[in-house]
């Protein structure tokens, strides 16, 4: 993707649809390139046992995108708020932030703070945490 994206500035990100034991979804936003150790997330971000990720049907139940497009704009049709959404604080550290708009086929691009606006206005209030270049214990 990024061959055929060009030069658009900013992060870009990549998209992890996770669940723990006990079904409790989440939607992890990080850098397309960052490195997150999922047999540890699971303490980071304090979920009930190790993380696996959610199937092809729940994410477009839930988010209403397939494999591959998976995107934090995911969110709005998450009308529930099953889903807890997770961004990188590394990924936070740019200006702009470039995600995918429900396809995969095309980028758009936003201000970091317009993107937790965003995830604010469809009643998903996003925890920033450092969930990248972590090395962490396995149980």
């Amino acid at each position: 993707s990024q061959a055929l994206r060009g030069k658009i500035q900013g992060g870009h990100t990549k998209n992890l649809f996770l669940r723990d034991k006990k079904q409790e979804l989440f939607l992890v936003v990080a850098e397309e390139d960052a490195e997150i150790d999922l047999k540890g997330l699971h303490r980071v971000l304090g979920a009930n046992g190790r993380f696996s990720f959610g199937s092809a049907d729940l994410l477009l139940e839930l988010l209403g995108v397939r494999p591959g497009a998976v995107t934090p704009f995911g969110a709005i049709n998450d009308t529930e708020n099953r889903v807890t959404v997770v961004l990188d604080a590394a990924l936070m550290e740019h200006a702009i932030i470039n995600a995918h708009p429900l396809v995969n086929t095309m980028t758009t691009s936003l201000a970091r703070d317009d993107l937790v606006k965003f995830l604010e206005s469809t009643g998903h209030q996003p925890r920033i945490e450092r969930v990248s270049g972590l090395t962490l214990e396995i149980d």
